[in-house]
């Protein structure tokens, strides 16, 4: 049996707290409760109008997964690499210097979305991004690109030093939702673009909309090293609890 590492997606922790005052409930809190459950790893994607998460979030955060070296934890930061500094906000791939997370995950957002809803166009944005893929991997941090499942694609993501995609996993769960077969079909594409990935020396992880039920088929996704999983997490939480919750994630990622 193999286990697919879960990472902790802490945004909604965040966004609870941000609704008042204070630091209630605390992010720290719950990723220290996360890593006592058993989770492989944390994520956090912070946005310049930080909506969620914010650059002390990050620093606390990478403070509390260096506190654990010895459990193999590893931190993950994702967001939108050409986002502009703000006086309160320094940018993703500055920030990702700073604070040396695990790896750094790529991902074409924007302020005016409510969440990310599609994987990069290499095609535009690959010359923009090489030179922050140097300057990420040459400060020792992986590199992962939020990625459609698209083999041309994917195949420009390995050319520009990428060391693993994320596939966006919002067209999976939507289509799983509608229909089993629906669903299938989309994993299978998914599948072909996860083996086409590692071929080509790339790890593959997956991300968005993903939840105890489609987890059920998306954990047979070959090669699959890593999910991030925070908004379906967060409200089972609400229902079962979070450690029971934790622990329900942690059973269905393993294969």
């Amino acid at each position: 049996m193999s286990q697919i590492s879960l990472s902790v997606n802490l945004n909604k922790i965040a966004l609870l707290r941000n609704s008042r005052d204070g630091d209630f409930p605390s992010v720290v809190e719950f990723g220290k409760r996360s890593i006592a459950a058993g989770v492989q790893g944390l994520t956090v994607h912070p946005r310049p109008d930080q909506r969620h998460i914010r650059p002390h979030d990050v620093r606390e955060l990478a403070d509390l997964v260096r506190q654990h070296a010895a459990q193999h934890l590893e931190f993950n930061i994702e967001g939108n690499p050409f986002a502009p500094a703000r006086d309160d906000y320094p940018g993703l791939v500055e920030l990702a210097i700073e604070t040396q997370p695990h790896q750094c995950t790529l991902v074409p957002d924007s302020d005016a979305q409510k969440t990310s809803d599609h994987g990069f166009d290499l095609n535009e944005s690959g010359d923009k991004l090489q030179p922050l893929i140097t300057r990420l991997k040459n400060a020792g941090i992986r590199v992962s690109l939020f990625m459609d499942p698209d083999l041309a694609q994917i195949e420009l993501a390995a050319k520009l030093g990428a060391d693993r995609i994320e596939l966006y996993t919002g067209p999976f769960a939507h289509a799983f939702t509608e229909s089993g077969d629906a669903g299938q079909a989309v994993f299978e594409a998914h599948s072909k673009a996860a083996i086409r990935a590692t071929e080509l020396g790339m790890g593959v992880n997956a991300g968005h909309d993903l939840n105890l039920d489609n987890m059920q088929l998306y954990n047979q996704l070959p090669g699959l090293l890593e999910v991030s999983i925070g908004h379906a997490l967060t409200v089972d939480a609400l229902l079962m609890g979070f450690d029971n919750t934790i622990a329900a994630y942690l059973a269905v990622c393993r294969t």
